[in-house]
Formats: structure tokens, sequence, C-alpha cells
């Protein structure tokens, strides 16, 4: 590190202890004198973070939250346009059916059905089991918490990282009626539709309804064609019934759909006009600046779809000393994906990958929560079932095929075949242009039981002691089924060569073209499974596995003052074993998180200030991660596999709102963390303990809102967001999985700013409202990353890039 570099981060760590301290100082001063009486009050806001409804100024956790009015500043559909202005949280929401959700460094990066999420999304209290279903559609949404750090016990396991718990608008007993709709850059068009309808003062029904839909960000160069296309559309509909004046019963039926475009591949290599092949191996020193790059993609049947439905249940009834809730959950999803590899429209260079995924799942959770004397408590118990199928199949021509052992040294035999004996003999029959499919199919079935209680001791007016535990055990039984190719053109045509004797003439036989390239499995061959088999083609190949976890937490909180609370707290969470969906007979641990934390919580009415504040200490054992390694089980193609790690961090969080008047209002939030490999050496033999795991150390967003009053014509409102996140640290194999990177003409992993802003009419009645808004307002765009996926065997490297500028307007009217 360089003086200046060193300089810097001193600086901004000291400008943090310094608004720690300021913090400190203000605390200590509230707390020896009393506010004034004309101290303006500020707004509670209710958390169930604790699994309870608590002021969120109370809760002893570190987290943000964020309103349906900030989710309307924002213009945002869905968590991929919120992650940029909440510190810690990062959504890769390129591909919507397989999103990846981190908080503070921890993410799953696994797309198969084997492996769960180190980050709960949670829906009304509901689990959203698997990537598949965590992104849906923003609609009638009341507010999202994003809570920081392993909530093993209060959310159970897959939580490890944290946890995102998005609340709905529940059925009210008042008459409403909302419509909204937003149009903008590349035809953005999204309506939603609300109507709350009391039937009676003990039955109320409320609808809604949100269609989302855009034209493509890029241009086929080649067709003219729009890539990119959005398309969703979902309804919810839900049924309040209060039985009894003690019994609730809430039940809600969802349903999603998503039919667009997959995620484009920019490519980045030069691509000579045919039949030349890019340079290979590939030579990175030459890529394309994919800001101007021409965007060709000729992927057969371009799509991603999701369609999902979901039914849940809620049951609460007080009695008296506790109240009883039953939560009931049954949902089930299909979604498919097929998305261009290559980042070209060449038919030698040609690869697709599909992944097609059917799950069904059921919860069932009962919950008791009370006070008795100085204890609030909540004790429970879960069961969850699972059902996950999935199929990855890759498709190619034999064109590609024949590339592809051509750049590793093992010939050209169709070519070699086409243009040496068949077409100088003028025989009818060509082994290149015919389709080439690999599958790997898996099944899952998964079960999960967990106990869990959580109490809080209000030891005095001001000391609370606070200890929970959860436990929790997992079945799963997992399944690969790795069939030969399917190419049943090439089959045919070798068949008949053979007939004729023609394939005899070269010393070859149709045995000779059954092999599998991407899926070579191979080196695998007589693992043993659970079911009596042994790994090979064709065979299905089954492990069954359990693990159990307990997962405890203590705090302890202290008010120093009515609006200040000191906290510290030791917590543990757990993420399930799996299985390596793409690596057959594969298996590995649980992964476990061990945290650290201490904070401050104060709000200053008379001033219309609130500071929160906490430092962070982790260690993640076991963290499992894919990587694309090449050279694996005796494959030439590069593979994704699992590697294992164990990683530290420490870390800082803060978060400031200031309302100097009640038209004008500010707010800050920043992260700092430091995330190191604790003991990791990958399959390569690169030894990366001590190094950084790529996590940016600073992010940060802060913005302002201003209203101003027309004087009986209602209001506007004004806002701008900013956001930033610092340069990914790049480690010795950044470059290889496309993270972390600098080359001559772009970079990967350099840090990111993105600022939003809105302005909106409302009137007196507050029946309408009218705005507009632009989102990135400086066209800031950046390379998410580089997919060396067919670099090891083509030489095509492709990239995605962030989104470009949008505005758009919006009106809404509320009856």
């Amino acid at each position: 590190m360089n003086k200046n570099s060193f300089g810097m981060k001193t600086a901004r760590l000291a400008l943090l202890t310094s608004a720690g301290m300021v913090a400190l100082g203000m605390a200590s001063a509230y707390a020896q004198e009393e506010a004034p009486d004309s101290e303006r009050k500020m707004d509670t806001v209710l958390v169930t973070a604790q699994q309870r409804e608590q002021n969120l100024q109370e809760v002893p956790i570190t987290l943000q939250v964020l309103s349906a009015d900030a989710l309307s500043t924002l213009a945002a559909d869905n968590m991929g346009d919120i992650d940029a202005f909440v510190p810690g949280l990062e959504v890769s929401d390129g591909s919507p059916t397989q999103p990846k959700y981190k908080i503070r460094g921890i993410q799953t990066s696994d797309f198969g059905v084997g492996t769960d999420p180190a980050v709960g999304i949670y829906v009304d209290g509901v689990y959203a089991a698997r990537t598949g279903a965590s992104l849906l559609a923003f609609n009638d949404v009341e507010r999202i918490e994003v809570i920081k750090g392993p909530q093993g016990t209060l959310f159970g396991r897959n939580s490890a990282a944290g946890a995102v718990s998005i609340t709905t608008r529940k059925p009210s007993d008042k008459f409403e009626a909302e419509l909204g709709v937003r149009a903008g850059e590349y035809n953005k068009q999204r309506v939603e539709a609300l109507l709350n309808l009391p039937v009676n003062d003990k039955v109320a029904i409320r609808l809604n309804g949100v269609m989302n839909k855009r034209d493509g960000i890029y241009t086929d160069a080649a067709t003219g064609q729009d890539l990119g296309r959005e398309d969703n559309w979902a309804i919810k509909g839900a049924l309040r019934w209060d039985l009894t004046p003690d019994t609730r019963a809430i039940l809600t039926y969802t349903h999603d759909e998503l039919d667009q475009d997959a995620r484009p591949a920019i490519g980045i290599v030069n691509v000579p006009d045919a039949p030349g092949q890019p340079a290979y191996p590939v030579d990175e020193t030459a890529y394309l600046n994919p800001f101007n790059a021409q965007v060709r993609n000729d992927v057969i049947n371009n799509s991603e779809a999701r369609e999902l439905d979901e039914i849940d249940l809620a049951i609460t009834h007080d009695f008296g000393s506790f109240t009883l809730a039953s939560t009931t959950a049954y949902r089930t999803f299909d979604t498919n994906n097929r998305e261009d590899e290559d980042g070209t429209n060449r038919i030698d260079l040609y690869f697709d990958t599909e992944n097609v995924e059917s799950n069904e799942s059921f919860y069932q959770e009962f919950r008791a929560t009370g006070e008795t004397g100085p204890l609030n408590w909540v004790v429970g118990a879960s069961y969850y079932d699972e059902s996950a199928d999935q199929r990855s199949n890759t498709f190619a021509y034999t064109d590609t095929i024949n590339t592809a052992l051509g750049n590793l040294g093992l010939g050209t035999p169709f070519s070699d075949i086409d243009n040496f004996v068949l077409i100088p003999f003028g025989i009818d029959a060509r082994l290149l242009g015919n389709g080439w499919r690999e599958d790997m199919i898996n099944h899952g079935d998964f079960k999960a039981y967990a106990a869990f209680a959580d109490v809080i001791w209000e030891v005095t007016d001001k000391l609370s002691l606070t200890g929970g535990v959860r436990y929790t055990k997992d079945e799963k039984s997992f399944s690969w089924l790795n069939g030969p190719r399917v190419a049943p053109e090439l089959d045919a045509t070798l068949a008949a060569l053979e007939e004729a004797g023609i394939l005899g003439l070269v010393g070859a036989s149709p045995e000779d073209f059954q092999f599998d390239l991407v899926f070579d499995m191979s080196g695998l061959a007589g693992v043993p499974c659970d079911n009596g088999v042994t790994v090979a083609e064709g065979v299905t190949c089954e492990l069954n596995d359990d693990w159990s976890n307990v997962s405890p937490r203590f705090v302890v909180d202290y008010k120093l003052a009515d609006n200040i609370l000191l906290f510290a707290s030791y917590a543990k969470g757990y993420k399930a074993g799996g299985f390596n969906s793409v690596e057959q007979a594969s298996r590995f641990n649980n992964e476990d998180v061990t945290n650290y934390e201490a904070g401050i919580k104060s709000t200053f009415p008379s001033a219309g200030l609130l500071i929160n504040a906490s430092v962070f200490q982790y260690t993640y054992n076991d963290k499992q991660a894919i990587s694309l390694v090449s050279g694996v089980n005796g494959s030439n193609v590069s593979q994704y596999v699992v590697e294992t790690s164990d990683e530290e961090a420490s870390g800082v969080d803060l978060q400031v709102e200031w309302g100097p008047t009640d038209a004008l209002s500010f707010f800050g939030n920043v992260q700092y963390i430091n995330v190191l490999y604790k003991d990791r050496v990958t399959r390569s033999g690169i030894d990366l303990s001590g190094s950084p795991t790529g996590e940016p150390e600073w992010s940060f967003a802060f913005g302002g809102q201003y209203v101003l009053d027309l004087q009986g014509n209602g209001e506007i409102e004004f806002s701008a967001s900013h956001a930033y996140t610092g340069e990914r640290r790049c480690n010795a194999e950044s470059d290889g999985q496309g993270s972390c990177a600098t080359y001559a003409s772009f970079s990967v992993g350099e840090s990111q700013e993105r600022t939003d802003i809105r302005a909106f009419w409302t009137a007196e009645s507050g029946r309408y409202q009218v705005g507009a808004f632009v989102k990135n307002v400086f066209d800031n765009r950046y390379v998410s990353g580089i997919n060396n996926i067919t670099v090891g065997t083509q030489g095509t490297a492709f990239v995605g890039l962030t989104d470009p500028q949008m505005w758009g307007v919006d009106f809404k009217y509320v009856y």
C-alpha cells in the first residue's frame, strides 16, 4: 500500500471515529440535561427484527429499514434497485431467476438446488425457498428490514450473513383504492392497482396487482433485435377474518409471472470473419472496450421465465397472558433461464446454458409470544419440507465441439471428415452443423426441523439482558444423473456412414463420437454413492446426509438515557450443508459464523437527529464458494466446483438522519469492512490465506429531501440520493474468476457511484401525485464481471454491464 492510500484510509477511519465520539459526547450531554418541552417529535419506526413488534431504536441489532415511501422515491421495482443505497447489502439481479444476495461480504455464489443461500429472504415471515423465488416484484410493500449479521436464533437456518424481511400491507377496516402508473425511457411501463374492501366489521379483502415492462437496453448488431427486455406481472389477494375478538386469520394468495430476455452476453474478444478464429489462448491485452463493442447474441429461444404460486395462512389467538401464532405456507414455482455463453453469433463458437427448475415447498411454524413480569419471551417450533428438481442443459453445435477439441490439442475430427472425405467425394452428409446437448439432472428432497426460544429480561429500567437459542436439524437427499450426450441428427448421420463403410475407411466408428465434453465425469468413475452404485454415465448417483446445529445469541443493552441505547451482542448463524449440483458425488458440511457486535442507538428530538453506530467482528467457518476451475476430474473443460474456506472480518456501520426543519431532512449510511481469508487453498494450489476476499472496504449512501409547501395547492417534494461502493480488493485468483482485474480498455471491480433524483407534486387532498425521476443521473456504467466459462475452450470471454441512466414520470391516484 502506498503512503497516499494509507493516509486516505487513516483519514476515513478518523472521520468515523470522530462521528462516534460526537455521538457519545451528545449522548453524555443529553443524559445530563432534559430536552426542552418544545422539542420536535421524531417518527417511531416499528420493526419485527426480533420476532416481536418493537421500536427500531430499541432493537439491539444493526439494521436498515426502507419504507414504502423510500421505495417510491427510488422508483424501485425489486430488491436489485435498492441495494446500492443500503451499505453492506449487494444484490446481483442480472438473472432474476438466479439472483445472489450478499450481506457484509457473505454470499452463496452457487446457482444449484443442492446449495442453500447464506442470506435469508422472508416475506411476511415466510422463508423464500431457493433464489428462484427470492427476487419478486414489489407490490403493496409496507417496509423492508435489512438485518445485518447472523440471525440463526431469530430467523433460523440459511441466515448466516443476515436476513431481508419484507412486510406487506394487510387487509384493513378502511376502504382504499389506489392506481399508480409509471412510464419512462426504453418504453418503460409499470402499472400497480390496489383495492382494500372491508366487507363487514370482521372481514376485509385486499387485492393488489402490478405489471412491469421495458424494452431492451441493447440492440443486436446483426439482427437489430432488442436485448435485455423486461416483462413481469404479479397479483396478490388477502382475506382477513376476525373469527372472534381474540382470533384473527389472514389467508393470502400470490401469483407471479416473469417472461423476458435472458441477460445479454457482451463479447470482448475480437472475432475475425469466418472461418477465422479468435486468439487462443485468449489474449487479455486485446480485450475490446465493452462500452462501445457491438453486441451479437444468437442464443436459441432466448428467455428467462418464472411462474410462481403461493398460499399462506396466518392465524393468531390472544390468550391474554400470551399470543399464539401459526404460519402455514405452500409455495411452488417453475423457472427457465437460457443464456448466451459465448458473446458471438458464430456457429463454430456457439454455446448456451439452460437452467430449468421446479420447486415445491411447505412451511409450518408455531410461535408463542408474551410477557411474564420482567420477561418478554418468544418460543416456537417449525417444520420445512422442500422438493427441488433442476436440469442444467448445455447446448452447442458439432462445430463448437470441433473448435474446442482443436484448441485443446485433441484434433478436429468433424471438419476433417467433412472436408477430406464427405465433400471431395460428393457424399450428401455432414458431421458439422448438428446439435450437441449435454445434461446434468438433479433432484433433492430436503427437510428441516427447528425449535427456538428468545427471552428479553428487563433487569432494571435501564438494563436488559437477552438470551436465545435455536436447534435445527436438516435432512437432505440429493441425486445426479448425467446421461450420454444428445445429438440425434449426428448419430443418424454416423450410423448411415458406418453402414456405408465410409467411417471404416478413416478408421473411425460411431462410438468414437460418444463422449461428453462439458460434463465429463470420467475422473469420478468408481466413486461410491449412497444408493449402492458408483459414479458412471447414465447412472443415478444419490447421497443422503443430515446436519444439526445450535445457534445461540446473547445481548446486553443499557439505556444511557430514554433515547440512547448502548448494546453488545454475541450471535451465531448456520447454513446447512449440501451438494454441488454439477459435480457428482460431492458434498460439503454446514457453514457457521460467529459474530461479536457493539453499538449505540440514539435520537435527539430537539435537534431532529438520529445517530446509530456499531462495530462488528466475525469468523466464518467452512464457507462454500463456487469457482470456475479447469482440469477438474480429468476434464479439460472449465467446470464449476465448490471450494471451502474460512474467513474473518471486522468493520463499522454508521447511520445518521437529520431533520433540521420539518421541511428539510438528510440521511447518511456508511459501512467499512475488512474481509480476509483466514484459511483457503484453491484446487489449483493457490494459497489465499491472509488475502482479501474481494469485498470493497468502503460503501456509503447519503441524500436529502426538501418539501415545498404551495400554500393550499399541495406540496412538491424534491429528493436526491447518492451511493458509493469502493473498489474490490483483488487477490491471486480474482482474474480467473473475472471479478477483479484491470485491462487496457476497462476495469472489473472498480469503485462505483450512482446518483438518483426525484421530484413530485402531491395535491392538498392527498389524492393525486405526479412526479418525475432520473436514475443514475450521470450515466455511470461499470463492468459487473467477466464470464470465462468458454475462455478455456473457444477463447471467448464476455461481460455484463450495469444499467445506464433511465428517466421516467409517474402518476398516482389514491381514493
